[in-house]
């Protein structure tokens, strides 16, 4: 659950931003009052929700390297690990949201994203 909240948070962060940017300067261009304030409100807004994404990044970890996914730490990455628009995250978040597992950009393990049962004895 951590990581697809974590997942969508990230991309709702990474859309909101420049959206936020674009009402502020088409607000301060045609000298409207209303879109200024409702891009800085969505700006002050989208760092919110980054706070909650990375607090909530932190706990979602590969289970095999045990390295946290979905935030940024100064890990080295594989040597096969892929970018989107720039970033190892983006990646990682849409192949949670879009087909149910991921590839951990440190250790290079595909996850599945299900609830693994423990067998009782």
């Amino acid at each position: 659950m951590r990581f697809r909240l974590s997942a969508v948070l990230l991309w709702s962060v990474t859309l909101l931003i420049p959206v936020a940017l674009g009402m502020l300067v088409y607000g301060l261009l045609i000298h409207h009052e209303n879109f200024p304030l409702l891009g800085i409100g969505l700006v002050f807004f989208a760092i919110v929700l980054r706070g909650i994404q990375w607090i909530l990044s932190l706990r979602a970890k590969c289970p095999l390297c045990m390295v946290p996914s979905l935030s940024h730490c100064g890990c080295s990455k594989n040597r096969n690990a892929r970018k989107l628009f720039g970033s190892y995250r983006l990646r990682v978040a849409t192949t949670i949201l879009f087909r149910n597992y991921f590839r951990c950009p440190y250790c290079g393990e595909p996850s599945v994203m299900e609830v693994r049962r423990l067998k009782r004895i």
